[in-house]
């Protein structure tokens, strides 16, 4: 390919996030449980509520519509040949997307609220339920699975000491929409590890994640324990599964790197793979949300619909996705709006985990930038 051709194709790869962000954001609701209905807790057999389905109905047009117009902006700044267009577009637009859903969804939270106390859905007594026979449910793979990225490492490490010798003087090291190579580097050992710690720092969020999964809180609806347990596990199995392949998917792509140092490929071709790589794991991820939905949800939609609420926590969670409890242990639980999980912000070891994960990024960010 060619200069121009390399442009269009990233520009075209960058700008399919736009409405890929904006589908799933418009899919949230209807990939949450029966039992919830954005982020208010209601009676499964509300889920086909009228009211409820149309605020439901009213959200995915509006976010639709929203993703598309922004989708038809940068369709055209790419005809247009406007990369930096197409870049602040796909920024703006996805920030944008979360923005305007995540208000949406306070906005139609009041609705609902409201909504449930007119016609007194409320939990007589909060009941929990464990789940027997445990070892037979699903659950996540172990993190032994992460062994996998060692070998990935050592071909990284060993693609760039084998082509040290026949690296330029001075390295390519960030090419622009244009193709034109707007950073440079000097050769020096460092440009050998330096894939290798961009491998190591994602790594490390992986695994963090993986492990995140392990030790979260597994929900089961007093309903139905054993069958809501079974979709969960699943869920968590999938979503291991998933975040393992993904990992590697995208650690074998930075091995293009020392390959593009040593001039084999051109940084353009390597920032097209690379792309490629991403976009198939957003529709992977998609793909896996819209199948178990969150919590395995959509595995147990067919059961049958209770009358009744056996547990109501929708005083613990602040803004609808913010979960502050003292009473639970736990550091970490299923997301109540969105697909995946998120803290209990009552635990003072989470802020600690968040703080360190801050310093963390904040040096692997200086030491990259600071190379050269």
């Amino acid at each position: 390919m060619n200069a121009s051709m390399d442009t269009t194709v990233i520009m075209g790869l960058t700008i399919v996030l736009v409405p890929i962000v904006g589908v799933l954001m418009a899919l949230t609701p209807y990939l949450m449980k029966k039992s919830e209905c954005f982020t208010v807790t209601i009676p499964e057999s509300a889920a086909n509520d009228p009211y409820l389905k149309g605020l439901k109905r009213r959200y995915l047009a509006i976010m639709l519509v929203f993703s598309a117009a922004l989708t038809a902006v940068g369709l055209a700044l790419i005809a247009l040949n406007i990369p930096s267009g197409v870049l602040a577009i796909v920024v703006v637009g996805t920030l944008g997307i979360c923005v305007v859903g995540y208000a949406l969804m306070l906005h139609y939270r009041k609705k609902v609220s409201t909504y449930k106390a007119k016609q007194g859905w409320r939990a007589e007594a909060q009941e929990a339920v464990a789940v027997v026979g445990e070892r037979d449910v699903p659950r996540a793979i172990s993190l032994k699975w992460s062994l996998l990225y060692v070998p990935v490492l050592l071909v990284t490490l060993g693609v760039g000491i084998a082509g040290y010798a026949s690296m330029p003087d001075v390295i390519p090291m960030q090419v622009g929409f244009d193709g034109e190579v707007s950073r440079w580097v000097d050769k020096s050992p460092f440009i050998v590890f330096m894939p290798v710690l961009i491998q190591l720092f994602m790594i490390a969020c992986l695994v963090f994640s993986h492990w995140n999964i392990l030790r979260s809180k597994r929900l089961s609806d007093p309903n139905a324990p054993a069958t809501s347990a079974l979709a969960y596990g699943m869920f968590a199995r999938a979503q291991s599964i998933f975040l393992l392949a993904m990992g590697l998917a995208i650690c074998i792509a930075i091995i293009l790197m020392p390959l593009s140092f040593i001039g084999l490929v051109s940084l353009m071709q390597g920032a097209v793979v690379i792309m490629v790589v991403c976009l198939f794991i957003v529709v992977g991820g998609i793909a896996i949300s819209v199948v178990y939905g969150q919590g395995g949800a959509r595995l147990f939609a067919r059961m049958g619909a209770s009358e009744e609420i056996l547990a109501d926590d929708d005083a613990h969670w602040k803004f609808g996705i913010f979960y502050f409890n003292r009473d639970d242990p736990s550091l970490f639980l299923p997301a109540r709006f969105g697909v995946g999980w998120t803290f209990n912000y009552a635990r003072p070891a989470i802020w600690a985990i968040m703080v360190g994960g801050l310093v963390l990024t904040v040096a692997f960010v200086v030491v990259i930038m600071s190379f050269g």
